[in-house]
């Protein structure tokens, strides 16, 4: 009769050969998708280059990427905003001829490597990345560290070469549906509840409702809207449109203290649709920081840069007063969510 230990070293081996089984099948599915997903991209590219040329800026060529992110995305899903196919069409810029690209690599690799702009080290760095398959992060922190100055310079070109290993080692594999790009390319929607509690969740839950039924022109868009910068996602916790001003309302919960961090993060998120989702005829967007604390709310604003003062007022009249927000802040309403 086997001992407990013999059958707790069954079950291990059992649960390692399945394991190994899985991470296998993710490596397969990882470089099917990929490799599918930058020749797909890569074309694109090619083909808005063909129909607006070299100045995808022009009259024409704005309204040729506004009319295929328009309808690509209301076919396909999220992805093909006008960033990102301006992006598609610098892929191909950057790689022209279709037997230099290495279809190893995924897109978020190259829209690394798109950052650079000698050509030949751009190269250089795709051919090593895909000889060693440096992860993202690997290839990031290369470019970063100017790897390939380095290489050059060395003597000891195997131990430079080795390092990126003990400075950033490479997960064992890297699970696919994390990156927003194969998520947006497979059409699957992400996990959009990032909170950090459910005293975070019930409270974007109440100040949701609470919006919607304040009865000032506020219109429902988006929670936890994310938006992707160089392969780095940002979640904003609530966006709004209020129709009465004409703009976007974001808003962030922080539960520790406010920081000048967080301000920061907030005028990006401005910055962003303002640059990006802004529709014609519509005032600049605005943000709202809140703060929750034990047994206080501080509320600050985020107002865009070079607002006057009459509309900054008129922005105070519709949205809600600091009173307001406050007492819908108030934890102790909250006590009863369940563990």
């Amino acid at each position: 009769m086997d001992t407990s230990r013999q059958l707790s070293q069954r079950n291990e081996n059992t649960y390692h050969v399945i394991r190994a089984s899985l991470v296998q099948a993710q490596q397969k599915l990882t470089s099917a998708v990929n490799s599918a997903m930058v020749t797909a991209y890569w074309e694109i590219g090619r083909e808005i280059y063909r129909a607006c040329g070299e100045n995808d800026r022009a009259e024409y060529g704005k309204k040729l990427l506004t009319y295929l992110s328009e309808k690509l995305t209301a076919e396909f899903g999220q992805g093909y905003t006008v960033r990102n196919l301006r992006a598609m069409r610098q892929f191909y810029c950057c790689f022209p001829i279709w037997h230099t690209v290495c279809a190893e690599l995924s897109w978020s690799h190259y829209r690394l490597l798109m950052r650079i702009p000698d050509e030949k080290i751009r190269f250089f760095y795709m051919d090593e990345c895909a000889k060693s398959a440096w992860s993202v992060r690997q290839l990031e922190r290369q470019i970063n560290t100017m790897y390939y100055e380095r290489i050059l310079a060395s003597r000891d070109k195997e131990a430079v070469a080795g390092e990126i290993q003990r400075l950033e080692p490479k997960p064992e594999y890297e699970k696919i549906v994390k990156d927003p790009y194969v998520m947006e390319f497979l059409q699957i929607q992400p996990d959009t509840h990032v909170f950090e509690s459910d005293l975070e969740q019930a409270l974007i839950d109440h100040l949701q409702q609470f919006l919607l039924e304040l009865g000032r022109g506020f219109s429902f868009v988006s929670r936890q809207k994310r938006f992707t910068l160089d392969g780095q996602n940002f979640y904003i916790d609530l966006v709004f449109y209020n129709y009465i001003l004409k703009c976007f309302v974001l808003i962030d919960l922080k539960m520790d203290v406010l920081t000048h961090q967080d301000l920061g993060q907030m005028q990006m998120y401005v910055n962003y649709y303002t640059r990006e989702l802004m529709n014609e005829g519509d005032n600049p967007p605005i943000g709202i920081l809140l703060c929750a604390e034990k047994n206080d709310a501080v509320v600050r604003y985020s107002l865009p840069e070079n607002n006057n003062q009459i509309f900054a007022s008129k922005y105070f009249t519709y949205l809600p007063t600091e009173e307001e927000l406050k007492r819908e802040l108030k934890l102790d309403d909250y006590k009863k969510i369940p563990d």
